[in-house]
């Protein structure tokens, strides 16, 4: 396990709201577990409704562990992660940033699901349950980093 540098400044990618938050998680499965608490108390002290914090670390979990599993710089080293949070016009929004070799996953398809529980794969449809809760999942390519950016809508006041 490595520990990532310092956050850089945030991104103006996306239109940030308000004030963002970062974290820096050394690789590996104790960095997926510290991001994950980081992620849940943050919604805790900001007060997101449960709906959000639900989809919103959910999807991190999926997406920190395929960075964390295939990630790879281009020397062959895992990939270091950093992450910034904050409120967008529309809701709450990570930004999840790795050093690895260029990769989209949101060019990816989805796999299609099985016809029967016998002929189900394990596995592989992460994207699929990304895009079922974000209202927003987008990815860039800037300065030697693969930026995914997971968007989370905020819930109509009662």
């Amino acid at each position: 396990m490595t520990t990532a540098p310092p956050c850089p400044a945030p991104a103006v990618w996306p239109d940030w709201s308000g004030p963002t938050h970062q974290f820096a998680p050394e690789t590996g499965p104790a960095g997926i577990t510290a991001a994950l608490a980081w992620l849940e108390a943050l919604g805790e002290r900001l007060q997101w409704p449960a709906s959000v914090s639900f989809a919103l670390t959910l999807c991190a979990d999926e997406a920190l562990a395929n960075v964390a599993h295939h990630a790879r710089t281009a020397q062959g080293a895992p990939a270091r992660i950093w992450l910034t949070c904050g409120p967008t016009p529309a809701g709450v929004a990570l930004c999840i940033e790795d050093d690895g070799t260029a990769f989209d996953p949101t060019a990816q398809a989805s796999p299609q699901l099985a016809a029967t529980l016998e002929n189900a794969a394990i596995g592989g449809h992460g994207l699929r349950l990304m895009r079922h809760y974000l209202q927003q999942l987008s990815y860039r390519r800037e300065q030697g980093r693969n930026r995914l950016l997971m968007e989370v809508a905020r819930p109509p006041r009662a």
